[in-house]
């Protein structure tokens, strides 16, 4: 755990980091000197993703097992002294056929890999990042909570939920920081919420050359934010969801 500005040194936590996105991400904040944990459920397909870039750590968890994502939280606070940040990428999507085709399968998918891995990620880092002098914890969520459909129902109550316990942290962090009650010192931790319709990246351009992807994130544009965060103040940053959706 680090307290300088910027992600120069500091040590981040990516989860699905095997995932288009948490390649982008984990190359960028290494790029910006950031010591990166990239933890995935396969190590075979971290290591094919991720091997080629130099000092990062890649670590296999079943972040929907509580006890596995503890023993993670206590290794890496006796390997680095704790985690700097969190970027949540773990996801996916299922639904269809409208409220009556909602099937208690995908319910469990949604409600396992969206809201089970973030809810005890968080709770197992949430001291480290509320004790770091630049705590960040991002996750990515949708345009669906704010215009849900009858066909993804089930996935935009997952993203909702994931929302609403993203805001919870956030507050966490403006209570439980040591002297800001008896003192106006400055937020070091905050929690944010990226806003995408969905996400695109090179692969998939190649794959489907002649389709437009209208109002689609790229994944490098993800990858920027999340560098960015350790750039902004943490009370410009806590509590805000922050479209990446690009204009036009």
């Amino acid at each position: 755990m680090s307290t300088g500005g910027g992600a120069q040194g500091a040590v981040v936590l990516v989860a699905g980091a095997g995932s288009p996105s948490g390649v982008a991400v984990c190359t960028a904040l290494t790029a910006a000197g950031a010591r990166v944990i990239a933890v995935g459920s396969s190590g075979p397909r971290l290591e094919a993703a991720l091997g080629h870039l130099t000092d990062i750590d890649l670590r296999t968890c079943d972040l929907a097992d509580a006890g596995e994502v503890r023993s993670l939280a206590s290794n890496l606070q006796e390997a680095y002294g704790g985690v700097d940040g969190l970027i949540h990428l773990v996801g996916g999507w299922r639904g269809g056929n409208g409220i009556g085709g909602q099937s208690d399968e995908d319910w469990d998918f949604l409600e396992r890999n969206i809201l089970r891995t973030l809810r005890n990620v968080s709770r197992s880092f949430y001291g480290q990042l509320a004790a770091s002098g630049r705590g960040r914890l991002a996750i990515v969520s949708s345009t669906a909570v704010d215009s849900p459909t009858a066909g993804g129902a089930g996935y935009a109550a997952a993203k909702a939920a994931a929302d609403a316990w993203v805001r919870a942290l956030a507050h966490g962090f403006q209570k439980d920081q040591p002297g800001r009650k008896a003192h106006p010192v400055p937020l070091h931790s905050a929690a944010v919420v990226f806003v995408v319709k969905a996400l695109v990246d090179e692969g998939m351009r190649r794959e489907n050359p002649e389709r437009a992807y209208p109002g689609y994130t790229d994944v490098d544009r993800l990858a920027a934010a999340a560098v960015d965060l350790f750039e902004q103040p943490a009370d410009r940053l806590n509590g805000r969801r922050i479209s990446l959706i690009p204009a036009g």
